[in-house]
């Protein structure tokens, strides 16, 4: 996975959450950024609007990392899981 997807993730994160930038990495787990299911419904939309791209709904289900997250945005991304611009 490209290091530009994972740094544009922590922002995204770090943003959404407005924590400072140094306290998200790619280890860190949702646990220890403090980040509720309510949370992390915003972080994928605005991870959607990021990238364009759909995230599919039980998609955040399965992540417990940055890393994880970084890693299914990669995914949707190479697999073409981008949005067509209308």
């Amino acid at each position: 996975m490209p290091d530009q997807v994972i740094d544009r993730v922590i922002r995204v994160i770090s943003q959404t959450q407005k924590i400072p930038l140094e306290t998200v990495k790619p280890e860190s787990t949702f646990a220890d950024l403090k980040i509720d299911s309510l949370d992390a419904i915003n972080i994928l939309f605005a991870l959607e609007n990021e990238f364009n791209i759909n995230i599919p709904d039980d998609a955040g289900q399965e992540l417990k990392t940055v890393n994880d997250l970084a890693a299914g945005v990669g995914k949707l991304l190479e697999g073409g899981g981008a949005t067509q611009p209308a």
